[in-house]
């Protein structure tokens, strides 16, 4: 298994990357998901067009019924960046493993039935893989998992681990 927890660090790097990076486009429009003009800087909420337009399915009204809603919009951008920064730096990986699968498991109910399958998507993958890392060590290497784990807050709050 030696082996195997470098893989499961640069698994955690990757995702990290992958929610912090999304996190960035929405606040700053970088014109990849988000076009340039439409950041949540410039007043442009980073949820509205997709749960608005985008969501399907059974659920769809749900979500275009909060779609825009200020709570919604920071709930979920503090969601990519704490989610994305924890996993980047390899700490609270339990609780960014699971809030990340949980987040995932909204997106996929969000856009009920996938289109190319129905029943797996790219979202349950990512959801399975962040319970792995919350399940397993990943933010001791290349992280700072370690040194995360003696403070005392994570001492007296273990689900900080």
């Amino acid at each position: 298994m030696e082996r195997g927890r470098y893989v499961l660090a640069l698994l955690r790097i990757s995702l990290g990357f992958i929610f912090v990076w999304a996190f960035f486009d929405k606040l700053f429009g970088l014109g990849f998901a988000t076009q340039f003009g439409k950041a949540w800087i410039n007043g442009v909420s980073p949820t509205f067009g997709f749960l608005k337009f985008g969501t399907t399915g059974p659920l769809a009204p749900i979500y275009q019924l909060i779609a825009g809603n200020i709570i919604v919009d920071v709930l979920f951008m503090l969601g990519l960046l704490l989610i994305g920064f924890s996993l980047l730096l390899g700490i609270a990986t339990r609780l960014a493993g699971y809030s990340g699968a949980l987040l995932m498991f909204l997106l996929w109910t969000a856009l009920l039935l996938p289109e190319t399958n129905p029943i797996i998507d790219n979202h349950i993958i990512y959801l399975f893989l962040l319970i792995l890392l919350a399940q397993t060590d990943s933010g001791k290497t290349f992280g700072f998992g370690k040194s995360w784990e003696k403070t005392n807050l994570v001492k007296k709050l273990p689900f900080l681990k």
